[in-house]
C-alpha cells in the first residue's frame, strides 16, 4: 500500500529527547507523498530543554511537512467533521498523553485531533515511550492496546535493569504501522527486543 495522498495527523507530545529520531521518521512519511497536517501538544510549543528550544523543534516540523504547526483545540477540532484525516500518528507519545488519552481527556490539541479522529472511525497510531508503561500506567497501555482503531508502533524495554518500566518505540517502524492500521490491522510481533 502506498501513502502517496494519504492525509496524515501527526501529533508531538513531550519526550523531547525523541523528536530528533522521530522528525527523521516523519520526513521518510513525507518522501511517501502522505500529506501530514503536524500537531503540537503546550510542552512541545513551550518548553526549551538541553535537547533543543521549542521554537526551533517547530521550525523543522514546519520545514520538513511545508504547513504550520496546530498547537490550539480550535484549530483541531476540524479534523473530526470538517477536514476528516485518513490516519492520526501521536510520536512520540509520553506516558502523561498516554494516560489523558486512555481516560477521554482533551486539553491539548494533539489530543483533540485524535478524539476528532476516533470519532470518524479512522485509524490512531502510537508510538509510546515512558518510563512508566510497565508501572502505574500499566493499565492504560492495556485500555488502548484493546482499543478499537488503536494501533500501536512496535515497541520494547529500551534499558530493562536500569529503568525495567520503561518501553520505547520501534521509531523506523512507524510508517508500516501506518500502513497497516489503515487496513485495520496491527503489525505484527507489536512487543520487540532491543538486545536482538
Amino acid at each position: 500500500m502506498s501513502l502517496e495522498n494519504k492525509k496524515i495527523g501527526f501529533g508531538f507530545t513531550g519526550s523531547h529527547h525523541s523528536q530528533v529520531i522521530v522528525l527523521k521518521e516523519l520526513q521518510k512519511l513525507v518522501d511517501e507523498r502522505a500529506e501530514v497536517f503536524p500537531i503540537i501538544s503546550n510542552t512541545v510549543k513551550s518548553i526549551d530543554t538541553k535537547h533543543g528550544k521549542a521554537k526551533d523543534t517547530i521550525k523543522r516540523i514546519e520545514e520538513i511537512t511545508g504547513k504550520s504547526v496546530i498547537s490550539t483545540i480550535p484549530e483541531a477540532e476540524p479534523f473530526g467533521p470538517k477536514n476528516p484525516l485518513d490516519c492520526m500518528v501521536v510520536a512520540p507519545m509520553t506516558g502523561n498523553s498516554l494516560s489523558k488519552l486512555a481516560h477521554a481527556q482533551t486539553d491539548n490539541a494533539v489530543l483533540m485531533a485524535t478524539k476528532a479522529t476516533m470519532r470518524n472511525n479512522a485509524p490512531i497510531v502510537l508510538g509510546v515511550t515512558t518510563n512508566d508503561a510497565l508501572g502505574l500506567n500499566g493499565m492504560n497501555l492495556m485500555r488502548l492496546l484493546t482499543t478499537k482503531n488503536i494501533f500501536f508502533i512496535p515497541f520494547g524495554q529500551d534499558d530493562p535493569f536500569n529503568k525495567p518500566n520503561s518501553l520505547v518505540a520501534h521509531w523506523p517502524s512507524l510508517c508500516d504501522t501506518i500502513e497497516y492500521s489503515l487496513k485495520k490491522e496491527q503489525i505484527q510481533p507489536i512487543i520487540i527486543s532491543y538486545n536482538s
